[in-house]
């Protein structure tokens, strides 16, 4: 009796927090951790569902592609866009009028959509019109979009951290999100890679 009430409390308690996929943490190798101005967030990789998608993310991580790459596009109430490794890069090279246009020296990638839903959490790849324009770019959602369901490619979903994701500067609403003074990614790691 005493285990059923502990195992009802501790699922009703990660339900509650949003954590219920969380309990199952993604392997290192497809761990993704982003560390941002107040902490890091950690992404459980799907390769499972956009083996691609995730391979391209994977080496561009490895390459310090992502590394002071801006959130040029959040929106609140709906997700936070970043990874434009060509005009995004706060280092160098970043231009405030194209960020959100570029990609990487990389191909773009086939779309590879799945029957998962865009929940809050979820890391989906940003695209152009064409279904299969996926480079570099992904976003976080803050909250469920069921019209993207079957439309655009998931990629991952956050496992810890989605204070630090809430916490990501909002771009200006009459801008479709565009973010003056955009916070950025300061650095970003596979975990089997260590720190």
């Amino acid at each position: 009796m005493l285990r059923t009430i502990f195992s009802r409390t501790l699922a009703a308690a990660l339900l509650a927090g949003g954590l219920a996929s969380a309990a199952i943490a993604a392997e290192p190798e497809n761990t993704m951790i982003i560390t941002l101005k107040d902490g890091d967030v950690t992404i459980a990789l799907k390769p499972e569902m956009a083996p691609k998608h995730v391979e391209q993310i994977k080496a561009l991580v490895r390459e310090g592609a992502y590394d002071n790459v801006a959130f040029h596009r959040v929106i609140d109430g709906f997700m936070a866009q970043t990874g434009d490794v060509e005009f995004g890069d706060m280092k160098d090279g970043f231009n405030a009028r194209r960020a959100g246009t570029g990609g990487s020296s990389r191909s773009d990638l086939p779309a590879e959509f799945s029957d998962a839903h865009f929940v809050r959490g979820t890391v989906g790849m940003a695209r152009a019109r064409d279904p299969n324009s996926a480079n570099s770019q992904f976003f976080i959602m803050f909250a469920p979009a069921p019209n993207l369901d079957g439309a655009y490619t998931i990629v991952g979903e956050v496992e810890d951290g989605m204070d630090k994701v809430d916490a990501i500067k909002r771009g200006d609403p009459a801008q479709n999100g565009v973010v003056a003074e955009p916070d950025r990614m300061l650095k970003v790691r596979i975990a089997a890679d260590g720190e």
